[in-house]
């Protein structure tokens, strides 16, 4: 899973799995899904984030992780 940000756009997409989109469907104003060709979700779409999310901080509890990475 990765979290991408676009300050220039104040976007937040989270990438839930590296396979490609074939269909979106926004699910609420701003937010829209990503799915894969065999309807499995793939992605997650915000639209000003900033406004919908604290986005100064990240936690995670109990998951399984392999590794961790960050990058600026």
């Amino acid at each position: 899973m990765k979290f991408h940000y676009y300050p220039e756009t104040d976007s937040l997409y989270i990438d839930l799995a590296e396979r490609p989109s074939a269909e979106s469907r926004e699910v609420a104003p701003g937010v829209v899904l990503d799915f894969d060709a065999e309807g499995r979700l793939v992605g997650i779409d915000i639209d000003h984030a900033s406004q919908v999310a604290d986005l100064s901080r990240l936690e995670a509890v109990e998951l399984p992780l392999a590794s961790l990475s960050l990058e600026r």
